[in-house]
């Protein structure tokens, strides 16, 4: 049984639906995470109320699921949602339901769901609703669908992205007739909007086996974003990665350009709809990976000039984690550590204090370019009295 109890404002929400006669009961992920002993960030709640009907139990609440029926509830300061049990039908797109209709039925509820882990109740008093043996998949550690995999997928062909994102963050393998769904149902994939192939692709970059990004494209989940997919067998390993999600996109986005499976790093990362500043330093950082890493402190500070601190910090991290560059990154942070000049801003010298000597227009910016190239060879000497008496000298 759960290893872990809810807090005291969501067994209210549940004590209260049962108080009034609608039974009500911890619903999906919640649940597998309580059986697995982790506590869960979000608490959902199933019930046979109605919308109208949990309204009037909870003032203050509020619908927010739309045809679904959910209505978040607030508690103080925390806030749960509730859904009416619900059945579907007639997946448009393989992606969202024609028909929703609420039923009285837990199990008909239950039976709607994507995956057997996620598919399990918890009621108050702590009895466990599991009619798909999902409790006995998280002892296996596997992930199955609910009933037939090849219905589930056309369904929802997100769901495809979501077997392998569970997989790679609990550790599970993916049940035989699954996989082989996921293999058949591939071409799906190319209806999903990018937002949400994103969403399901970071998360999976995030856990403890980012790599599964790979065997996505294997799969052939990512199709319609690849001109080809990648060798079978590269060295390349994301999980040599830092856990944050820039590094991590970067490095999957520039291994896709440097086995021709993308025009560009950028191009992919525009393509999922990431924002407009991940682009940026995803192409930045991909430039700099796709030549020589700079060796010398100079030639980093060049660098840092040029691309800026974090696409520099991005690139040189997906070198050291890919084999690539040596102590380069090394050198990169002695630079960063020494707190040397490398930009305009930390010049000794401002264009006010040239214009004072008397240069006007482009030549103010073409001195202080000149100064900075200085101060990166000589960094003992940014300073603003020498830097001005070279100015002057300059011009005489």
């Amino acid at each position: 049984m759960a290893t872990i109890s809810p807090p005291k404002y969501v067994r209210q929400v549940l004590v209260t639906l049962q108080g009034r006669g609608f039974p009500a009961f911890l619903v999906g992920g919640c649940v597998r995470d309580m059986l697995l002993g982790v506590r869960p960030n979000d608490w959902d709640i199933t019930t046979a109320a109605l919308p109208e009907q949990i309204l009037e139990l909870f003032p203050g609440a509020k619908v927010t699921g739309g045809q679904h029926g959910t209505v978040t509830v607030r508690i103080h300061s925390h806030t749960v949602e509730v859904t009416p049990f619900r059945v579907e039908g007639g997946y448009r797109d393989h992606r969202h339901p024609e028909l929703v209709q609420f039923v009285a039925d837990l199990a008909a509820d239950l039976s709607r769901r994507d995956f057997t882990v996620n598919a399990m109740a918890l009621s108050a008093d702590g009895m466990l609703s599991d009619p798909f043996g999902g409790a006995a998949d998280l002892k296996r550690g596997v992930i199955r669908c609910v009933g037939e995999p090849e219905r589930r997928f056309e369904e929802d062909a997100l769901r495809m992205l979501r077997a392998l994102r569970f997989s790679a963050k609990l550790g599970f393998s993916i049940d035989l007739f699954t996989m082989e769904a996921i293999r058949e149902k591939a071409p799906l994939c190319a209806c999903l909007p990018p937002e949400r192939v994103r969403v399901e692709l970071e998360k999976m970059l995030l856990t403890p086996a980012p790599d599964t990004a790979l065997e996505a494209i294997s799969l052939g989940l990512l199709d319609s974003y690849l001109h080809r997919r990648l060798p079978e067998q590269i060295p390349e390993r994301l999980s040599a990665l830092p856990k944050r999600a820039l590094e991590r996109w970067i490095g999957f986005a520039w291994l896709l350009e440097r086995y021709g499976c993308v025009a560009s790093a950028g191009d992919f990362l525009q393509a999922l709809r990431l924002d407009g500043r991940s682009v940026h330093l995803g192409t930045q950082a991909a430039a700099l990976l796709n030549a020589p890493l700079p060796e010398t402190e100079a030639d980093w500070k060049r660098c840092l000039r040029r691309c800026g601190i974090e696409a520099s910090i991005c690139a040189a991290r997906v070198a050291e984690a890919f084999g690539r560059g040596g102590d380069r990154g090394k050198t990169l942070r002695a630079v960063l550590k020494s707190g040397d000049c490398f930009s305009l801003r930390q010049l000794a010298v401002t264009g006010d204090d040239l214009m004072a000597l008397g240069l006007r227009g482009r030549a103010v910016g073409e001195m202080l370019e000149f100064l900075l190239d200085y101060v990166i060879d000589y960094p003992e000497n940014n300073r603003r009295e020498l830097l001005l008496s070279l100015a002057a000298g300059s011009e005489e």
